[in-house]
């Protein structure tokens, strides 16, 4: 037997309806439609305000997939092993292969998988056929858009009988410098047959870097319907250390070449993985390699508008690099584990990751499902399968993602703490947690009636255990909501690192209760103060800003359909807080101007009540300017006059008056004597023509990517804006119509949160001049994109 093999079951019909005997073999499903998995079944759906804003105003029910896979495509020998492996369903899936129940799983964020061996010796025919149902009749399941449907890949494996077991691979590293490293690989070897085995398992670790190659060999014996537990510890001289800076990788092949006594054969399987040392410290912060290293981090949920939570690798990528670009070194898993191809992108670009199990425990917290705060509220999700199914899915999330080197800790759950959601306190008479704007005063006081938050400590310490024994090689977190209380009922005391949520006014008290503990900011909001909370005290190891990207869902209210707390929009693109953020935490030089109403009365101005454009209309009075400046000493010049600017301490960037009637403004930043960063501005014009570009990834990013394995080339991004005649983004909206070709367009997305054009449409209107186009490509694709008065353009794949 070869090495294993993986199939991935791609093409499924589908029905958005309650098929009661669609499990059966025989079904006839004909008349379904045809899909491709990953896929999202909600976002092709007509947004309505009698769906749930927490979920996106978007509808759920119950679904039916089948696929129908030639086992003859499978080439598979006598003795095979075959493994059907689901990333992901959300959610309550259940699984039939050939009319056979082989059971499901509630959680729609965790992978799980079927032997489906035993049931080919009873396959009448060729034709394997795998049904499944998805129960998404709760859509205020959450505080946030999940989708709906089999939402990440599905994959038919096929191993030999003698073999690594599935996600039995451990790879842990000790003892790191830049001269050596001592490496442990951990599995669990597996005998299908009935004979005892004599193996030899080879591992071999390659640099995807430098091509260097170290081997490990050990001999075992396996006896007959058996496994063996494995333990290889060996080092690797002047190891290739991964990093955010320098993203280092490793590919682990292991070989088990076995013997018995009527036969031999050799099975295969890989994992890639990175060597480096992460330590968080209480008094500097984390150390990378030794070296200190600042988080400087995202939270992210798992969709991308107009793609629902099926997200191809490609566009995560465009927006992962983006990020980097930004300054981001680290992503918070915001609050559950997301789909393999982020995980392995951010291994691939060097992302720090905090890995998150839980929103919620036992008991539920609200759902907003008719606008923010807006009572009553309902309490359906993923507490109703907490009690018996909460270890299970914390271990098969570990199992999945641990080898990933990008991942720094678990986070065994995501303001758990919330003040009275449900637990009280006596020792709070009244609580007011950070999103408890317009919250009725009544819902703040304590009440007896609630559970006590003393058992958060009993369950938190539980979930201690199960990590540090699924995986000791990485603390143990929790983002905090009110560590007021919590740090006084022990739910802080087991956390190796402690994570606050909009706290930084309590971290020296923090330190002072856990003078031992690291600290690190799990979730903040975009403010100065906050980050020279970081800046200014060393101990604090980062942040993690909510949130890196605007999402679906936790609405505030009808036709509003998400959050537009991002730095990226929902399409990808830039808001003016991106490059604010730029300037304070890319090591490259930045030179950004935008404007806005000169208000001089207005206080402290913040961007979402005192909003800045890269527009103005030339006319009378006064326009202020706002420069967000890193890595020099900034100059302004309106139409050739130099203008001073004064740094606001509050705001974080530079900030001048100029005329309205300035027709052009320049920023020039210089550094040892140079100009490093320029940027001009200039009243913004009429639309004069469509741009469309076909968005490419740098060519160091491509070659990483497909060193690990990921693939990022079935989808094209086209960027479409409109440009005025000098080149920069024009002054009015356009509806933009999308034609393909040769392929199949996925979706257009403006970034717009306040349109409710449904998602399956083929035009969508600009907003700030801008969309993207998503397009699954074919052979030779053509794409025609037009809008009204505008000429059209075509992009060809």
């Amino acid at each position: 037997m070869s090495g294993a093999r993986a199939h991935r079951v791609e093409r499924w019909r589908f029905a958005l309806a309650d098929h009661r005997e669609a499990w059966t073999k025989a079904f006839d499903d004909t008349t379904w439609r045809e899909v491709v998995v990953p896929h999202d079944w909600s976002v092709e759906q007509d947004f309505a305000p009698e769906h749930s804003s927490g979920t996106g105003y978007l509808p759920g029910g119950v679904g039916w997939y089948r696929a129908h896979v030639p086992l003859s495509a499978l080439d598979l020998s006598e003795d095979a092993h075959l493994r059907l492996s689901f990333g992901a369903v959300y959610k309550n899936a259940d699984v039939w292969v050939n009319g056979y129940h082989f059971g499901g799983r509630p959680n729609g964020h965790v992978p799980f998988s079927f032997d489906l061996t035993e049931i080919l010796s009873y396959a009448p025919d060729d034709d394997l056929v795998i049904s499944v149902r998805v129960d998404r009749t709760e859509i205020s399941d959450s505080r946030w858009y999940n989708g709906s449907g089999i939402t990440r890949a599905v994959v038919l494996e096929v191993h030999g009988p003698i073999r690594v077991a599935p996600q039995s691979t451990a790879f842990t590293v000790a003892d790191v410098t830049v001269e050596s490293a001592l490496i442990r690989i951990a599995q669990t070897v597996v005998n299908d047959l009935e004979q005892t085995a004599t193996a030899c398992v080879r591992h071999e670790l390659r640099s995807l870097s430098s091509g260097d190659e170290h081997v490990f060999e050990k001999d075992l014996e396996v006896s007959a319907g058996a496994s063996v537990d494995l333990v290889v510890d060996g080092r690797v001289p002047h190891p290739e250390l991964w990093s955010d800076a320098e993203p280092s990788l490793y590919r682990l092949t292991t070989i088990v070449s076995w013997r018995t006594a009527d036969g031999r054969g050799r099975s295969e399987s890989t994992e890639i993985v990175g060597i480096r040392s992460i330590v968080f410290t209480a008094d500097r912060g984390l150390l990378v390699n030794g070296e200190p290293r600042t988080l400087r981090g995202v939270c992210l949920h798992e969709d991308a508008g107009c793609l629902g939570v099926a997200v191809p690798a490609q566009v995560w990528l465009r927006r992962l690099l983006a990020l980097k670009d930004m300054g981001c070194n680290a992503i918070r898993m915001a609050h559950n584990p997301h789909d393999p191809a982020l995980y392995a992108l951010c291994d691939a670009l060097g992302f720090y990751v905090i890995d998150e199990a839980f929103d919620e425990w036992e008991s539920p917290k609200n759902k907003w499902w008719q606008g923010h705060n807006v009572y009553p509220p309902k309490h359906e999700g993923y507490a109703t399968h907490f009690p018996l199914w909460h270890e299970r899915d914390l271990r098969d999330m570990i199992s999945a993602h641990r080898n990933h080197p990008s991942i720094i800790a678990w986070s065994i759950g995501n303001e758990v703490d919330y003040p009275n959601d449900p637990y009280a306190s006596p020792l709070f008479q009244e609580m007011t947690g950070n999103n408890d704007a317009n919250k009725p005063a009544q819902e703040r006081l304590y009440d007896p009636s609630r559970p006590d938050i003393r058992r958060l400590t009993t369950i938190g310490r539980r979930l201690g255990e199960i990590v540090r024994d699924a995986d000791p090689s990485r603390p143990v977190t929790l983002a905090a909501a009110f560590p007021e209380l919590s740090a006084r009922t022990g739910l802080l005391d087991d956390l190796d690192v402690v994570g606050y949520n909009y706290k930084e006014q309590l971290y020296a008290e923090g330190h002072e209760r856990f003078p031992d503990k690291p600290f690190l900011g799990s979730e903040n909001w975009h403010g100065y103060a906050e980050w020279r909370a970081v800046t200014d005290d060393v101990r604090i190891a980062g942040q993690f800003l909510w949130t890196g990207i605007d999402y679906l869902g936790e609405a505030h209210g009808w036709p509003v359909h998400g959050s537009g707390a991002g730095l990226l929009t929902l399409a990808g693109f830039p808001k003016h807080e991106w490059h604010l953020r730029r300037s304070w935490w890319s090591d490259e030089p930045t030179a950004r101007l935008v404007v806005r109403a000169h208000e001089p009365d207005a206080g402290r101005k913040v961007f979402w009540r005192h909003p800045v454009s890269r527009r103005w209309a030339a006319g009378d009075g006064v326009i202020e300017v706002v420069a967000f400046v890193g890595g020099g000493d900034p100059k302004l010049i309106v139409d050739d006059v130099h203008v001073p600017l004064e740094f606001d301490g509050d705001g974080g960037y530079w900030r001048a008056v100029a005329p309205a009637s300035a027709a052009e403004l320049s920023l020039e930043v210089s550094a040892a004597g140079r100009v490093v960063a320029r940027d001009e501005l200039r009243p913004a014009g009429s639309p004069a023509r469509l741009d469309a570009v076909l968005w490419r990834a740098p060519e160091e990013a491509v070659r990483r990517c497909r060193a690990a394995g990921i693939d990022i080339d079935d989808v094209a991004q086209i960027e479409c804006a409109l440009l005025d005649s000098d080149g920069s983004i024009g002054s009015t909206e356009a509806t933009i119509a999308v034609e393909v070709r040769g392929g199949a367009l996925l979706g257009l997305e403006n970034g717009d949160l306040a349109d409710v054009t449904a998602y399956r449409s083929l035009e969508r209107r600009t907003r700030d001049g801008r969309l993207i186009a998503y397009v699954r490509q074919g052979e030779q694709a053509s794409i025609r994109i037009s809008g009204t008065g505008i000429e059209a353009v075509t992009v060809q794949l």
